[in-house]
């Protein structure tokens, strides 16, 4: 009986050893985090619908998970844009937790930097300009900050890059082997799947849609394009395709409609 005690002990503290690297770094992290002032939540009450439309208590949590999401990851500035502002910073962040919102301790660990351009950037891979992408394996969130802008300055077209970026960002962090993986719920994607899957070959027929044509690309951009729609125009959203729109509330564990009410 000793033994097993003692093997016990020991496996317990090789399992705490384990993880000693990742507990020192939470803790500096949580020491680090510096708490959302006025001006903050000024900006996002005067340029971020989805936080304006919540209650008291949810706006606490979204401001806590703001404060933490921006500490946690490193921006960095490219091309001809020298600086990124508390003001961008907020913005991002602020997209990130929005779509994340569903699952209380989810923080997107894979991706330690966001990259901001301040327009298109020529991507030396695949030769052509890009707006935004996500790359899992570099562990990094890319925008273009004139097309984030602009997918705030019209909040009502369903057109909006940061939210497509964070939903491809959302949607690898599931797959990925980490803390964080397997979030989805299973039958909830596979509704969502099958739903999503009608809807893209409707739209590769040319009939009417909500979504427009690059969604039927394949099921990772329609999911991408659906988020957009989801948070953006929940409504119009909801009365083209009910089913298609509760699978998504399932799966992401929200309803931007219930949260504004």
């Amino acid at each position: 009986m000793r033994h097993l005690f003692s093997c016990l002990a020991m496996f317990l503290m090789f399992k705490l050893f384990k993880s000693f690297p990742g507990l020192i770094q939470e803790i500096r992290l949580l020491f680090g985090i510096r708490p959302l002032e006025k001006e903050d939540v000024a900006v996002l009450e005067r340029f971020f619908p989805y936080f304006q439309n919540l209650n008291a208590k949810h706006k606490d949590e979204f401001k806590d998970r703001l404060a933490y999401f921006i500490a946690s990851k490193k921006f960095i500035p490219r091309g001809e844009l020298r600086e990124i502002s508390r003001e961008m910073k907020l913005l991002v962040g602020a997209t990130a937790v929005m779509v994340t919102f569903g699952f209380r301790n989810l923080k997107l660990k894979n991706f330690s930097k966001i990259l901001l351009y301040p327009d298109n950037y020529y991507s030396t891979i695949n030769k052509t300009y890009h707006q935004g992408e996500v790359n899992p394996r570099l562990g990094i969130i890319v925008i273009s900050w004139k097309s984030f802008v602009e997918g705030f300055l019209v909040p009502n077209n369903g057109i909006n890059l940061g939210i497509h970026e964070m939903a491809h960002a959302l949607k690898l962090e599931n797959q990925i082997q980490n803390e964080e993986s397997n979030f989805f719920n299973s039958g909830a994607w596979q509704q969502y799947e099958k739903l999503a899957k009608n809807e893209i070959l409707k739209i590769k027929r040319n009939e009417d849609s909500i979504f427009r044509p690059s969604a039927s690309k394949n099921i990772h951009e329609f999911f991408a394009v659906s988020l957009e729609s989801f948070f953006e125009i929940p409504q119009q959203f909801k009365a083209y395709h009910p089913e298609l729109y509760k699978s998504l509330v399932y799966l992401l564990q929200q309803d931007p409609l219930v949260l504004a009410k």
